[in-house]
């Protein structure tokens, strides 16, 4: 095994949509494959938004196991880029969860507002059992789900903090948009393409996490 450090982390950042595979109630038991997009909750688990009615949806309703791809790499040239593969099960995010889930997620994704009001979409988070990675030749393996992050994950209330700081000291300066930040980086958007910057190291306190943010933002965005 050859990973580069928290490159998978990284990848599922980068990323706006994942292929799902759920097992198909009808066929019973066939792969059943669908594009969704995604975003990372605090713990870096792929959140989707899904519809009640959608066959991905009941798939899950029977069976809580599933796949999830996340690709970077252009289209003639699959083969070459990062990947990475995740197997799991998905859950509803908890009900003490659900506000922090949705704002993150919106600010990935804000057109998906439109569909939290139908009352028909509920958020679901993977809970990874391992995964494969992929980055090129010679760099892949496998990890156990609890190897994609051992560090406490950042608080809501943190990151709304630093989403401040960055609106009041970083935004003002250019036309960058927070999705969200965690102690290895932070994910901005620029006319709507995302954008994932790494930190230098691990950022373990607030403290660290607000220096980083300002400093290494800004030369980014510079």
């Amino acid at each position: 095994m050859n990973i580069p450090a928290h490159a998978p982390l990284h990848l599922l950042h980068r990323m706006p949509v994942g292929t799902l595979a759920t097992h198909s109630r009808e066929p019973d038991g066939f792969p059943f494959p669908t594009m969704l997009p995604f975003a990372t909750d605090a713990r870096h688990r792929p959140t989707i938004l899904v519809s009640r009615l959608a066959e991905h949806t009941r798939n899950l309703q029977l069976d809580t196991r599933a796949g999830f791809l996340v690709v970077e790499a252009p289209n003639e040239a699959v083969l070459d880029g990062a990947r990475v593969t995740l197997i799991g099960r998905f859950a509803p995010v908890a009900a003490d969860e659900a506000n922090a889930v949705a704002r993150r997620y919106l600010r990935y994704h804000p057109a998906a507002e439109r569909y939290l009001g139908l009352g028909d979409f509920s958020f679901l988070a993977m809970d990874v059992e391992r995964l494969r990675f992929i980055g090129g030749f010679g760099a892949m393996g496998w990890l156990n789900g609890d190897e994609l992050d051992p560090l406490d994950p950042l608080s809501d209330e943190d990151e709304m903090f630093l989403t401040r700081k960055f609106e009041a000291d970083v935004k003002r300066t250019s036309n960058f948009e927070l999705a969200g930040i965690d102690r290895y980086g932070a994910d901005l958007k620029v006319a709507g393409e995302r954008r994932r910057v790494i930190f230098d190291a691990p950022k373990t306190t607030l403290e660290e996490l607000e220096q980083a943010l300002v400093e290494r933002l800004r030369e980014s965005i510079d």
